[in-house]
């Protein structure tokens, strides 16, 4: 094989798909909208990771509908939902589950038998996982990464598809342990719950203290949802775009020569090879859902923030100038060229600048 090959080639996007996977988007957010006022943009970036296959980090104070909105996802999506209050003596077999031996009434004999934890669900809501050790969390990186789990040796199949979103309170810190960057990395998202507008805020107070709650109906099944997650895949992307997402994620790293001189400011770390492919995938799930046949750089941008929020660790002269990462990826997405061949033309700069000399 020569090193000039040509890549494989990726199926063309099913355009019938592509509007099946529109009018999902609608009927999901119609649904929803029964239980959750506002939230729209949390709604949107949670589908679009969910298509993508990715797991979310949520990130709010208590009382913003976190929890309530995941469950009711879960539902409209026909998927099974289990939740899992994270505190400081869970231990990891109480989330995988655990081997126990159990008695053949009939026979007298015993045998080991796998118990599934709460790992075991399409949805699983990982509430306040900063309050647990280090080792509990850790439990849950090989059902992220493998979706699956090993037990005494024997490997469990998570049932598929298979989503970890997880909350955490940005404001109460005593008692808690920071997620592992290995751990947040496999995040797709870092999702950001603000507090609602005042609109808002009365809509709640006036639907939950005077009727009960709607009753959800599924719009997809499990099936259905995976058959979207291949259109997804399928979503073409023009390699100037692909080059865009690069670009973005490599300007945040101290170490790349061409670094902007904020980045050299601000961060101490910058975003692994994982944030340009969840730059490309979120972008395809993003215009998919938005009924587009390709993604391009506005799709890109339109994911950059929770992608990338979560992967760019600031230093203390960020802190003193209260500069957070969003405003670094608003930096970024201003500092970094839109298009391919304007990337390239700066690239020559220095290479003619030499010749004329």
């Amino acid at each position: 094989m020569t090193d000039d090959a040509a890549p494989p080639q990726t199926p063309p996007v099913d355009l019938e798909s592509v509007e099946q996977l529109t009018r999902a988007n609608q009927q999901i957010t119609a649904a929803l909208a029964q239980v959750i006022v506002g939230q729209k943009q949390v709604v949107e970036q949670l589908l679009v990771s969910i298509l993508a296959g990715g797991h979310c980090l949520l990130i709010g104070v208590p009382g913003l509908a976190k929890t309530l909105v995941v469950r009711s996802l879960a539902e409209v999506l026909g998927l099974s939902f289990n939740r899992i209050q994270f505190t400081p003596d869970l231990m990891p077999a109480d989330i995988t589950g655990t081997d126990v031996i159990q008695e053949d009434r009939s026979t007298g004999t015993r045998e080991l038998r796998f118990l599934q934890g709460p790992v075991f669900a399409n949805v699983v809501l990982a509430d306040e996982i900063n309050r647990t050790p280090p080792k509990t969390q850790a439990a849950l990186l090989e059902a992220m990464q493998e979706h699956q789990v090993t037990v005494g040796g024997q490997r469990h199949q998570l049932p598929e598809p298979f989503f970890v979103l997880a909350t955490q309170n940005p404001i109460e810190q005593e008692g808690t342990y920071p997620l592992p960057e290995a751990q947040q990395d496999r995040f797709m998202f870092e999702i950001r719950v603000d507090y609602p507008t005042e609109d808002e805020e009365f809509d709640i107070v006036r639907q939950t203290t005077s009727r009960s709650p709607a009753n959800l109906t599924a719009v997809l099944s499990p099936d259905e949802l995976r058959r979207l997650q291949e259109t997804v895949r399928q979503i073409p992307v023009a390699d100037h775009v692909i080059r865009y997402a690069l670009a973005l994620a490599r300007l945040t790293r101290v170490s790349a020569d061409d670094a902007p001189e904020f980045i050299r400011q601000y961060v101490t770390w910058g975003a692994g090879p994982r944030a340009s492919q969840y730059l490309i995938l979120g972008a395809k799930a993003f215009a998919a859902l938005h009924g587009r046949p390709a993604a391009g750089v506005d799709d890109v941008r339109a994911v950059a923030h929770p992608v990338l929020r979560h992967r760019v660790i600031t230093n203390y002269n960020a802190e003193a100038d209260r500069i957070t990462t969003d405003n670094i990826v608003d930096w970024l997405i201003e500092h970094t060229p839109t298009h391919g061949a304007a990337s390239s033309a700066l690239e020559k700069l220095p290479q003619m600048f030499r010749q004329s000399s």
